[in-house]
């Protein structure tokens, strides 16, 4: 049974913080005001005003038995009671009211009805609170007769009720108010630690962050600001590493293949090229995957420019894009996402025939599919060939002209961008390449 109430709240309560704090402060102080008024009607207000008709029933009561018993000094009567009470009163003889004039769900006239049904008896009342603004009509049979009475409504029920919700109501908006001033700045800090933290996980370098709020939430703020640093020190220390280490080895490689141009022996002098060719390869993949760490700056992309601009660069006949309905716009770094695609299309072009890339969008995030005919991949490497320098040597070997760096690239510039990669087969019989990045 909680199990159930429990979903049910997170269902219905709000996902924010400000609202879900706003809501501690909102709900009791409407039990407290929502307590208060149904004390005070209780306790107060109804009891003043069963009191009040009451009284007034009482004087009715006794101005129609004193009719009863002298109908000469009528005009006497009827004046002292307007002079005296402030009292409307006609004696006519008519057809007395056979439709009800109260209201059913008002306490007034429930007080009113049960006063004059106790004095009169059934069918021998009739009247309305709502036929006149400040007053009540009732009228009472007497005999043949028929005694109308309008009497003021302040005769049976006090006007403070107005005063009292004023009072009520006012206090509370301002109360609230002044919570929803306190509660934005509170959850300002915690909202801009969190776009913070989305921000860095895309990729993005947070420069000026500067922690505020509470206590609590600086500290948090400040912790994260350390390890942002930190995280940003260890990656511009590796990328700068292999960086350098990749670049030491070109002087030695280069020396080498000085000293290969002069050896007699070309068959061996040939095989020897070849070994430093592919370390050369090696070396590019190296500094192409150090780059993917460099600070580059989000900007806004437009993806139909961006696919035009990728194929125009490849200039390839057998790569197609499909026209791309509607203006999709995301934030990212410019070049490494580049760097992806164009790994991702070449990839496809090296071991197909075909290659058709697809945008799209869904809900939250943009679908971009790159798809090719090729021999495809057995669905137990689909993990194994996003790993840094794995080689697949069966039917499609990604790497023949690679240290399988090329994937391993694409998934770390897509996860670095809050992304996903994920793969399977193509309806081409190849390989579906899928990307999904936010919006």
């Amino acid at each position: 049974m909680f199990s159930g109430l429990n979903k049910l709240m997170k269902l219905w309560l709000p996902k924010g913080l400000f609202y879900r704090s706003l809501l501690i402060v909102v709900i009791p102080i409407i039990l407290l005001q929502i307590t208060i008024t149904i004390v005070f009607f209780d306790s107060v207000w109804i009891k003043a005003n069963r009191g009040m008709t009451r009284a007034l029933v009482a004087e009715l009561k006794i101005l129609n038995d004193v009719y009863k018993g002298d109908k000469e000094n009528v005009e006497y009567l009827t004046d002292s009671y307007k002079n005296n009470l402030d009292f409307e009163i006609s004696i006519k003889e008519e057809n007395f009211p056979l439709i009800s004039g109260e209201r059913k769900f008002s306490p007034i006239d429930r007080s009113l009805r049960r006063e004059l049904k106790s004095s009169f008896g059934n069918n021998n009342y009739w009247f309305t609170t709502s036929k006149y603004k400040n007053a009540v009509e009732i009228k009472i049979r007497n005999e043949n007769e028929v005694i109308k009475f309008l009497i003021p409504k302040n005769k049976i029920f006090t006007s403070s009720i107005r005063i009292f919700v004023l009072w009520l109501i006012f206090p509370s908006i301002i109360l609230i108010f002044i919570a929803v001033i306190f509660l934005r700045n509170q959850t300002r800090p915690i909202v801009n630690l969190a776009k913070a933290a989305e921000k860095f996980g895309k990729g993005d370098y947070v420069n000026e962050f500067r922690p505020s709020g509470a206590s609590e939430i600086r500290k948090a703020a400040y912790e994260f600001d350390r390890m942002v640093k930190r995280i940003n020190r260890h990656l511009n220390q590796r990328s700068e590493m292999l960086s350098g280490i990749s670049h030491d080895l070109r002087t030695p490689l280069t020396r080498l293949k000085l000293q290969l141009a002069f050896l007699s022996q070309k068959e061996i002098s040939d095989k020897m090229s070849k070994d430093i060719d592919e370390m050369e390869n090696m070396l590019n993949d190296y500094l192409q995957f150090a780059k993917t760490q460099i600070q580059e700056d989000s900007v806004e992309i437009n993806l139909n420019e961006f696919f035009l601009n990728i194929c125009k660069s490849i200039n390839n006949q057998n790569l197609k894009l499909y026209e791309v309905k509607g203006d999709f716009k995301i934030n990212g770094r410019k070049s490494s996402l580049e760097r992806c695609f164009v790994n991702l299309i070449q990839n496809g072009l090296t071991y197909g025939k075909k290659v058709y890339v697809n945008v799209g969008k869904t809900s939250h995030r943009i679908a971009i599919s790159i798809d090719d005919d090729g021999p495809g991949i057995p669905k137990t490497e689909y993990r194994n060939i996003f790993k840094p320098f794995y080689r697949l040597d069966k039917s499609r070997s990604l790497n023949k002209s690679g240290v399988g760096l090329g994937l391993s690239i694409a998934e770390d510039i897509v996860n670095s961008h809050g992304g996903s990669i994920q793969l399977s087969e193509s309806k081409y019989n190849g390989l579906q390449v899928k990307v999904f990045l936010p919006f």
